[in-house]
């Protein structure tokens, strides 16, 4: 079994904004494994699907970023080991559509690991970093990862979110250090490689 959080902010509000891109991994991993309906419980959203044979929890917190951690540890299997768990998050640190895969680390500032490092009581655990640019004004960073991308920058970020869904999928199949190997890295524009040799 398999445990992957999208970390975000309930509500139609937050749709599509910057802190919200662990839930769009969610959803699109959610439907290319063809998922059917997600289910909703007081702490979260969850969907349970096949992959290979087993099984793989997918969460989206219904906790408001900041409480990410309660859900994630209520909802966590006993008997799932931390390195079958991964979180998904947004960085201002990173370009937007890096993407950066590590078996553990700091929370870097960012509030949802902060919670799930706390309730957890490690930072022994994967998580994969997308990244969503740095506020222009560094007094702006709440408003700014509350906002949406402009239209350039989604277009940097598509290709990234279906990145970020081959790189889970690689990571439960293969392990993190190919997944790492093959995935961290930078954004690739969508018209980059349309030629070849």
């Amino acid at each position: 079994m398999w445990m992957v959080v999208g970390l975000g902010n309930p509500g139609s509000r937050y749709r599509q904004t910057r802190h919200n891109v662990g839930f769009e991994v969610a959803e699109r991993l959610a439907a290319r494994l063809g998922a059917r309906a997600w289910r909703e419980t007081p702490l979260a959203s969850l969907v349970t699907v096949r992959l290979d044979g087993g099984e793989l929890l997918l969460v989206r917190p219904l906790t408001y970023m900041n409480e990410s951690g309660r859900a994630v540890a209520r909802l966590r299997p006993p008997q799932l080991p931390l390195d079958r768990l991964l979180v998904v998050v947004d960085d201002i640190h990173l370009p937007v559509g890096t993407l950066r895969l590590r078996a553990g680390g700091s929370a870097g500032g960012h509030n949802g690991l902060r919670s799930v490092e706390a309730h957890l009581r490690t930072q022994a655990y994967p998580r994969l970093r997308i990244g969503v640019g740095a506020p222009p004004d560094p007094a702006e960073q709440a408003a700014y990862v509350l906002g949406r991308f402009s239209a350039a920058e989604r277009r940097l970020l598509e290709p990234a979110l279906e990145r970020a869904v081959d790189a889970i999928l690689c990571w439960a199949r293969d392990g993190i250090d190919r997944a790492m190997s093959r995935y961290n890295g930078p954004a690739v524009a969508p018209d980059e490689g349309a030629g070849g040799p």
